[in-house]
């Protein structure tokens, strides 16, 4: 490694670092010195003798090219306090469950800090001692990958409780009645993304708009696309087109999964389209959105020219959420509901009556 010899080239150097000083420090030394085989030694030097201010000042102006050029290194400001303090912000714009500490990381980084694996594993620090200190509550982050199946009933039963719970489910079955929105639409539309984690996000829209959402985690399984298959098919040979629409990362699995979706329902026996809805190239420019180095040591990374790896958790949740509605809402006939709420209340009507009746008559 050659020496840094003009103030340009280590002008650049510095400020393109956002670091802990005393690794800027180490780097610097060792690049003055031009001597590899002192890496370790150097590295281990630095690290245990540049801690405080103070002391840091003194080893870098014993450094000619910075001494002679008056460079300065700005320590690291994002410390576990400054991502608590800012973190505490951001999660209450959001109700639990939705946030993610991958998007937060992104949001966090949005306000200044690196965005690095050494401040990721930072903010991940962070989040658990502002959770064990009662600053941000246990359950604001989404974790769906960890989660149990069933529940173990131990409540003791209480029968005039079991009574009030049932004249309530009667009473709500005989007052609510719906159509379900998709029935007179021309398409059967669900919801795919890459990533499980980020399912909470997008689960309350899919509710809201009665959609089917399924994470892939990453290439999906054959268990997973028979079973899409299944529902597809029912609905196709019921008149309806079959479309999914496909939330995943910027990088060359997030363009590939949407084509092996496609191609292997297609293989089952249902043409169906997959509509990539994000990321796209022209979202990450748009939206300034920081890349990440893509895998590389496969043939898709190899043949692959985008502008590097850009990860759907550095997207805003709310605006991951408007472009879900938008892209529902570009498949959905108004038109069409109106028409279909008209029947409901008509049909309202008839489905009281009757329930009325036939719980009158069990009543002996």
């Amino acid at each position: 490694m050659a020496a840094l010899h003009t103030q340009s080239s280590i002008h650049n150097f510095v400020t393109n670092k956002r670091d802990e000083e005393y690794t800027l420090v180490y780097t610097l030394t060792l690049l003055l010195s031009g001597k590899l085989g002192r890496q370790v030694q150097a590295q281990n030097k630095v690290r245990h003798h540049v801690r405080s201010p103070c002391v840091a000042t003194t080893r870098i102006n014993s450094i000619y090219f910075l001494r002679v050029y008056k460079i300065r290194i700005m320590r690291d400001t994002f410390t576990k306090k400054w991502i608590i303090e800012h973190a505490i912000v951001i999660v209450e714009r959001y109700e639990k469950g939705v946030l993610t500490l991958r998007s937060l990381h992104y949001q966090l980084f949005s306000e200044g800090m690196t965005n690095d694996l050494q401040h990721y594993k930072r903010v991940l620090t962070a989040m658990i001692y502002a959770r064990w200190e009662g600053l941000i509550d246990f359950d604001q982050f989404s974790d769906l990958d960890r989660v149990m199946v069933g529940e173990t009933a131990w409540k003791e039963t209480v029968v005039e409780d079991e009574i009030y719970t049932a004249q309530r489910q009667v009473r709500a079955w005989m007052t609510n009645y719906h159509k379900n929105k998709w029935e007179n639409q021309p398409w059967y539309p669900e919801v795919f993304i890459e990533k499980k984690a980020l399912q909470g996000v997008f689960q309350d829209v899919c509710e809201e708009w009665n959609i089917a959402l399924g994470a892939c985690k990453g290439y999906p399984s054959l268990t997973f696309l028979n079973e899409a298959f299944l529902r597809v098919q029912e609905a196709e040979r019921s008149g309806k087109q079959p479309i999914i629409l496909y939330f995943g990362d910027y990088d060359p699995y997030g363009e590939d999964i949407p084509r092996s979706i496609q191609e292997n329902i297609a293989r089952f026996g249902v043409d169906i389209e997959v509509r990539r809805i994000a990321l796209m190239e022209d979202q990450v420019i748009e939206w300034k959105l920081p890349p990440a180095p893509a895998k590389v040591g496969d043939s898709r990374t190899a043949n692959w020219d985008g502008l590097g790896q850009v990860e759907l958790d550095a997207v805003r949740p709310e605006k991951l959420m408007d472009l879900l509605k938008e892209a529902i809402s570009s498949i959905f006939d108004n038109e069409l509901y109106e028409e279909l709420m008209e029947k409901e209340e008509e049909e309202r009507t008839q489905y009281q009556k009757e329930l009325k009746q036939f719980v009158i008559d069990i009543k002996d």
